[in-house]
């Protein structure tokens, strides 16, 4: 991307790296349980550390509040990637200070070392001039490869590229060049498929995407408050009657800017969500007054398909039912398989992103087949509903 800076820009050998990377992976008894932030970025520092650079991992671990916890200390975590990238991974005690400078002054090029969790100190996130420049002296150049912390504008995300030169790492220009295809210059038509829980969380998502899309798919629990406010009955279903006007609003929207809005068209309802219950398939204006919609039902998935068939490009957010259940997982993966399938024929780019969108995906088998499946929640929504990114922004040559 010529916007920004990336490691084929820059020169590191011989140089102190300070390399953003989002560690904050799930642990349980000291054991990391799902890897795949780490090896997103792997390459990055494999690539550096090649190029005979000395890199340091600056990284953030849960929420200490500025104040050190032991049990919020990322040394388990220096593990863990050691064994992803195949080769030692030095720890600091602290990310500044004498335990920082004394490790760093130590390395070899092509060393790696990790500084302890930056959100120990309270300027982390306060973005404090003193605290950034104190993590600036252990480097020559700084490169971000966090594109989920990019919605902060913390000392280790953005104020550090305004003291040192500024590089994208492999994963966030990866993640860049996603993004632009997904939104930025898509492919036309475009489609988004937007799910989930709760329209409250997702109205600027849905306010900016009628204006960038072509249609619109609205599924999980929010459709039900979609539904509601065109005055479908929608019996016991998950349903903010409160945000009616909301729903309303975004309809006349969508339609003012000739953007296809789809709900669903039938159902799939039970009593109790729970796995095995007894469930029907029903037109949407016959949900019966005690029972909960569900799922999407076949019609629905039919007309999802098509407009998936009809698409250049998709952009995917939550899921159309609730997946973790079965049978309610069917809309979202017989439509997760049809994106899958068109593009691995050619004829589709695919980004999507956000935690229970990633957890589908995987469900349905078929995140390995999208263009770009995004591990990061908050900062692939911030930036799917239009705003910018300070961690992003500050990387723009």
């Amino acid at each position: 991307m010529s916007d920004f800076h990336t490691l084929d820009d820059g020169d590191f050998a011989g140089k102190r790296v300070l390399l953003r990377v989002d560690l904050n992976v799930p642990v349980k008894d000291g054991k990391v349980t799902d890897a795949t932030r780490i090896e997103r970025v792997v390459p990055t520092i494999r690539e550096l550390s090649d190029d005979g650079a000395k890199v340091i991992l600056l990284a953030h671990f849960d929420r200490p509040k500025g104040e050190r916890n032991p049990a919020m200390s990322l040394k388990p975590i220096a593990k863990a990637v050691e064994a992803e990238l195949g080769r030692k991974v030095g720890f600091a005690e602290d990310c500044i200070g004498e335990p920082a400078r004394e490790a760093v002054g130590a390395m070899a090029d092509g060393d790696v070392l990790l500084l302890e969790n930056t959100r120990f100190h309270k300027g982390e996130e306060k973005n404090d001039p003193d605290f950034t420049r104190a993590l600036a002296e252990n480097g020559d150049v700084y490169v971000n490869d966090a594109f989920s912390a990019a919605h902060r504008a913390h000392a280790s995300t953005e104020g550090l590229a305004h003291l040192l030169p500024a590089y994208a790492g492999r994963a966030m220009q990866a993640e860049l060049e996603a993004l632009e295809k997904g939104l930025g210059k898509p492919a036309k038509p475009v489609v988004a498929i937007v799910g989930g829980a709760k329209v409250s969380t997702k109205i600027d998502l849905l306010t900016n995407l009628t204006h960038k899309v072509d249609a619109l798919v609205i599924g999980g629990g929010m459709a039900n408050t979609f539904l509601a406010a065109r005055g479908t009955n929608v019996g016991k279903s998950l349903c903010e009657h409160d945000l009616a006007g909301t729903a309303k609003q975004i309809m006349i929207e969508a339609a003012e800017a000739g953007c296809a809005l789809i709900l669903p068209a039938d159902a799939v309802v039970a009593k109790e969500l729970k796995a095995g219950a007894a469930t029907e398939t029903v037109a949407i204006d016959h949900v019966p007054a005690d029972a909960m919609i569900l799922d999407a039902g076949p019609k629905t998935v039919k007309a999802v398909n098509q407009w998936i068939d009809r698409a250049a490009t998709i952009v995917w957010n939550g899921p159309l039912g609730a997946f973790e259940v079965e049978p309610f997982d069917r809309a979202t993966v017989e439509a997760a398989r049809d994106a899958a399938r068109r593009t691995k024929e050619g004829k589709l780019v695919s980004v999507a992103g956000g935690g229970d969108t990633v957890a589908a995906l995987n469900h349905a088998g078929v995140a390995e087949d999208f263009t770009y499946v995004s591990t990061a929640g908050g900062a692939f929504l911030e930036w799917m509903e239009g705003k910018a990114l300070p961690g992003v922004e500050v990387l723009k040559a």
